[in-house]
């Protein structure tokens, strides 16, 4: 177990105080295994590649049953875009989504008719949480068409529900889902749920596939039984968008914008031309750098330390007193709606083989 002191001063009659973190209770949620993987230093049993087309990055993350991210054996792919409110940047994104969607379901050795159900997780009332029940309101569903024999050849057969949240229900979600699932007895399931990122930057602005299957509300932090086909007998895979991040995150994040703010108003500032010009280029979108020493002037002993210490110090500030709220975008609203539109629209596509969907 790693401990972390901190040397914050001198007390009032001269004594050196220290405060002791324990890293091991403050872990700050995150359901993207890129974030995992982005914060350990010693990996083992994970395999991982990506691309890039245009501005849209896949990482392919492989991970053996003996893995040092702790999570599940499996495949978990993550797709990084930027603005999907605008119609062109979406139907970008969505050609990359339905391709390994359908990657996907071939290396899990699903067939073009196996039945498919498709589970909206989350609670419709919340609308960071609402992104499952969204996307399933949107999926064409088939399953009626295939029992009455009125189902073109194209089409899988595919049907959707939405088993709200155990606040909702008084019934524990993966309960719900086994039931289903023994009655419509599908060939493999896709959930779909909104996850909690560790960045800002990943907020409504990733997706995650993964073959292992998923933990409804771990967006919230409110993690119930795992639906997977350990639990349920059948392949799961599981869609999810970081909708969510602690308010510790945001700021930690904020004084890493503020050292790279700092260093790049140096460097601006020393150039001639500077004075010629306002200063409102994006910091981010420039390569910048402040040393150990002029983070440590900059914010004393906080900068002596690094990313992952930050958060969880400002974590173990902030959880106590009730202050480590859940928090979205403003405009979440129209975004989460964006959002399903695309994740819909992949599944609608992957699924069947017509091209009346495209």
């Amino acid at each position: 177990m790693q401990i972390k002191w901190l040397k914050i001063g001198k007390n009032i009659i001269g004594d050196t105080m220290r405060h002791e973190i324990d890293l091991k209770n403050y872990q700050i949620r995150t359901d993207l295994a890129i974030e995992e993987l982005e914060n350990n230093n010693k990996l083992k049993g994970v395999k991982f590649d990506k691309y890039s087309v245009n501005n849209i990055v896949v990482t392919n993350v492989l991970l053996d049953s003996d893995n040092s991210l702790n999570r599940a054996e499996g495949k978990y792919i993550t797709i990084e875009f930027q603005d999907i409110t605008d119609s062109n940047n979406r139907q970008e994104v969505e050609h990359v989504l339905i391709k390994e969607i359908k990657k996907l379901i071939n290396e899990i050795s699903i067939t073009a008719k196996e039945k498919c159900l498709i589970i909206g997780l989350g609670n419709d009332k919340s609308t960071p949480d609402s992104l499952g029940p969204q996307v399933v309101n949107n999926i064409v569903v088939t399953n009626h068409l295939y029992l009455i024999n009125q189902l073109s050849d194209d089409f899988r057969p595919v049907a959707a529900i939405n088993p709200g949240v155990t606040g909702q229900t008084g019934i524990e979600t993966s309960d719900i889902i086994s039931s289903i699932v023994k009655s419509f007895k599908p060939d493999f399931v896709i959930a779909i749920d909104s996850l909690a990122s560790q960045s800002i930057d990943r907020v409504n602005k990733t997706i995650q596939m993964t073959d292992t299957g998923i933990h409804p509300g771990s967006g919230v932090g409110n993690r119930r039984k795992e639906i997977s086909q350990k639990t349920i007998g059948v392949p799961v895979i599981a869609i999810g968008v970081p909708t969510v991040v602690d308010a510790s995150v945001i700021v930690a994040d904020t004084i890493n914008y503020m050292y790279r703010h700092y260093a790049f108003n140096k460097e601006f500032n020393k150039n001639p031309k500077s004075k010629l010009t306002f200063n409102n280029v994006n910091y981010l979108k420039k390569e910048v750098n402040l040393s150990k020493e002029t983070k440590k002037d900059l914010f004393g002993l906080i900068g002596t330390l690094n990313d992952d210490e930050i958060k969880k110090l400002i974590y173990e500030v902030l959880t106590p007193i009730g202050y480590n709220l859940m928090v979205t975008p403003k405009e979440v609203d129209f975004v989460i709606e964006k959002l399903a539109l695309l994740v819909s629209n992949a599944l609608n596509n992957s699924l069947h083989q017509s091209d009346i969907l495209i």
